[in-house]
């Protein structure tokens, strides 16, 4: 008999909740972790942290109010990182708790360590003295995350040359630095730092930014960025960084450049399944560290599943716990639902940017036919209440059928808002239901309403002139 029905190597969302989603249907369960990362990459250098430190920056510098307020408006002049850290360490404390209560009332055993395949069946696991404790599992999860790709050319020091997660424990708020690297983690960084008053430069190779989201939403984020001073340099790449006294000398292959404070990869991130010994479990991993899996997110070997960042695509949290749970119940033996096709996504720049379904282009290229609703909040009362004149909310429709193709927000609050178009679509609902109701007043979400009838005004225009 093995010494657990389910073993998870990481304690991540998508760990936590298949070993959670396991035990609830009775199984014997521990999961495996290094005893500072109770909670994965995600509570300690991940997205607890950087949206922690995100609400941190927008109380502190006050820049949400300076539409009210006049643009000198500040709620502390001197902002040091110690002023950022008290609130992300605080967070990050008690999500740390609260991740060690559940587990413990689930009765999950948790264990202190790094775990590496024996066998298929078999995991030896190392705590922090070096001794190793030889664990058997009817089923085994792959949890174990993923962590900042560093380039080889790069010489990295956590000081001046610094990634995503060595930024976190920054001495100072720099007064200049380059981000190299315009995705998500690329952009919600470089909007915290500009909002800091930091002065940024941002290198993407790439001719564009974040081209998986609605364009004239990256349009409206570029120039909000501009704004704040935000440099951009596409379609250049960093031949090398040399660290002086001062700071960082950036160097572009086009001849470029760049004396900043800091340099700040964002270069993608690799997975983290070196240590696993997988070769030993009959299973591998790409040159990114990724392992493949199925829809049930089973490897290669039946009984093994990974879940989360270390699969791949989409590599977030939301999608990370909803994967573990999925994997749990198919393992263990439970009915389960695949997970929906519909996966609202949030990026947490500032302003934030959140969308479902298609975009315009993707539409246009697949010939779908769509009629567009746009709704602005200068024009909700909610809108000037907040100070937020420059977000929108955009409805893509089916004038065939009525129903929602995609949802598009920008702005204060766009990663709840994405919402309630998420449970119209996820409930084939049309237009229809969200011109016919009523929204709290004054709300963000009232935008619904509005752009509705904006599209459904546009529809009417159509059908009258084809009588």
């Amino acid at each position: 008999m093995p010494d657990f029905d389910m073993l998870v190597i990481g304690s991540g969302p998508g760990g936590q909740k298949a070993a959670i989603a396991a035990a609830k249907l009775g199984r014997r369960v521990a999961v495996v972790d290094r005893p500072n990362m109770v909670g994965g990459v995600s509570i300690h250098t991940g997205t607890v942290p950087s949206k922690t430190l995100r609400e941190a920056v927008l109380y502190l510098t006050g820049l949400t109010q300076r539409d009210l307020y006049g643009q000198s408006y500040r709620l502390k002049d001197e902002i040091t990182v110690a002023d950022l850290t008290a609130r992300t360490q605080h967070v990050m404390g008690l999500e740390v708790d609260v991740v060690r209560s559940q587990l413990a009332r689930n009765q999950v055993t948790l264990l202190s360590g790094t775990g590496r395949f024996m066998d298929e069946h078999t995991v030896a696991v190392r705590d922090g003295s070096g001794q190793e404790r030889v664990l058997t599992a009817g089923h085994i999860v792959i949890a174990t995350g993923t962590r900042p790709a560093r380039p080889a050319s790069v010489e990295f020091d956590d000081r001046t040359v610094l990634d995503s997660d060595s930024v976190l424990s920054m001495e100072r708020v720099p007064r200049s630095m380059v981000i190299v690297g315009a995705g998500v983690i690329g952009m919600e960084y470089a909007s915290m730092f500009a909002a800091l008053g930091s002065k940024i430069t941002v290198v993407e190779q790439r001719e564009g930014m974040l081209d998986f989201c609605d364009v004239e939403v990256v349009e409206a984020l570029k120039y909000r960025l501009r704004d704040l001073a935000v440099t951009f340099r596409f379609g250049e790449t960093v031949a090398a960084v040399e660290r002086h006294e001062q700071g960082a000398l950036t160097i572009l292959e086009s001849g470029k450049k760049i004396a900043a404070d800091a340099v700040m990869y964002s270069a993608g991130r690799q997975g983290m399944t070196e240590e696993l010994d997988l070769d030993k479990a009959g299973l591998s991993a790409d040159r990114r560290g990724r392992i493949t899996v199925d829809e049930h997110y089973r490897t290669e070997v039946p009984h093994i599943y990974a879940v989360g960042d270390v699969i791949g695509f989409p590599a977030l949290a939301a999608t990370s716990m909803e994967q573990g749970r999925v994997a749990a119940y198919h393992a263990c033996g439970e009915p389960v639902n695949a997970m929906h096709h519909l996966q609202p996504i949030g990026i947490y720049t500032i302003p934030e940017i959140s969308f479902i379904g298609r975009t315009e282009d993707q539409l246009t290229e697949e010939r779908v036919p769509f009629e567009v609703g746009v709704a602005r909040y200068r024009e909700l009362a909610r809108g000037q209440i907040v100070g937020d004149a420059h977000g929108m909310l955009k409805l893509l429709v089916s004038p065939e059928d009525r129903k929602l193709l995609g949802v598009h927000c920008f702005g204060s609050g766009a990663t709840e808002l994405i919402h309630i178009g998420q449970a119209v679509m996820g409930c084939g609902g049309t237009v229809d239901y969200l011109v016919d109701a009523v929204f709290n007043y004054p709300t963000l979400a009232e935008s619904y309403k509005v752009a509705a009838l904006d599209v459904t005004n546009k529809i009417r225009q159509i059908d009258r002139m084809k009588r």
